[in-house]
Parts: C-alpha cells; sequence; structure tokens
C-alpha cells in the first residue's frame, strides 16, 4: 500500500500553527529581564562561524554564488546591526550589571528575516530556480547571512554595553 504525500496546504498549516506556538511562549519569555555578559556575546557567532565554515568547505560556492554570498553577509551584518540597535539593555545602578530585555520590534524583525528567507528559498529552488542558483547555493547564501546577523548583533550588543557601563562607572566617580 503506497502512502498519500499530504497535501502542501496542511504542511503549511501545520508549520505556521507551530511557529505560532513558538512565538507565543517566546513573546511572552520575551518581557523578563535577564542578565547579559558581555564577555560571552563572542560564543554564538563563534560557533556558527565554524559552522558556516564547515558548509562552505564541503559545498564551496561556485563562481557568482561568492558575490552573492558576500552579498548576504553584508546584508546579514547590516540587519543584524539593526537587531542588536533594537534590544533593550539597561545597567543596575546599584550593581552595575547588564541586564538584556527583549524587544517586540526585534522580535517581529526575525519574523520577518524568516518570512523572508522561505520566499527567496522557494524562489531560487523552483524548476530552474528564479535566480538560477541550485539548493545548495542558496543554503550557502543563507549560512553568510546568519553569521553577519548573529556576529553584527552582538557585536553591537557589546559595543552599546560597554559604552552603558562606562557611563555607569563614570556617573559614580
Amino acid at each position: 500500500m503506497q502512502a498519500h504525500p499530504a497535501p502542501t496546504w496542511v504542511t503549511y498549516a501545520i508549520t505556521a500553527v507551530v511557529i505560532a506556538v513558538v512565538m507565543a511562549l517566546r513573546w511572552r519569555r520575551m518581557r523578563q529581564v535577564r542578565p547579559l555578559k558581555i564577555e560571552q556575546l563572542w560564543i554564538v557567532p563563534a560557533v556558527f562561524a565554524v559552522a558556516a565554515a564547515k558548509t562552505f568547505a564541503v559545498t564551496p560556492p561556485h563562481g557568482l554564488a561568492w558575490l552573492f554570498c558576500l552579498f548576504a553577509l553584508a546584508l546579514g551584518a547590516a540587519l543584524g546591526w539593526q537587531r542588536g540597535r533594537m534590544m533593550r539593555l539597561t545597567v543596575d545602578p546599584a550593581t552595575h550589571r547588564l541586564n538584556q530585555t527583549g524587544s517586540p520590534a526585534a522580535m517581529l524583525f526575525l519574523i520577518a528575516l524568516v518570512v523572508v528567507r522561505t520566499a527567496a528559498r522557494s524562489a531560487a529552488t523552483m524548476r530552474g530556480g528564479v535566480l538560477g542558483l541550485d539548493p545548495i547555493a542558496v543554503t550557502d547564501m543563507m549560512m553568510a547571512l546568519a553569521l553577519g546577523l548573529f556576529a553584527a548583533q552582538r557585536m553591537e550588543m557589546y559595543l552599546r554595553g560597554r559604552r552603558l557601563l562606562a557611563e555607569a562607572r563614570a556617573g559614580l566617580a
């Protein structure tokens, strides 16, 4: 007996429900104030850089795909910087500890990026591809975009957090 594939709309509906539940949980947790350790902000970009390097080593881009990957890296860095600016950072005046509160704008920004990524991937992997790219090249570009996004977001948060700490300490002196 042969299994019938699920209709496309069912797949999209299930995906939308799962994403909605995850986003609702994240939205609720976003209002919590969490400590921010600026000395540990480098860890996520470093781990992702290793993953991206491995991806590029296994299936390196060819031809114009390198240019698209560099563009995706720069675009990711610009978007990451903007997302980092949306994160709320505060300094506890008594302890001089940095705190971070999630931003609804940053969450919506991330959702918009996922939607754009999904649309771009679908367009590029259609028969023949709109850009004439193969799915591996699209994956390489998404890895470059994500690397730029993570690195720039954390760099912006690091620089701003360091500045806020310096201002708080200078206020006591």
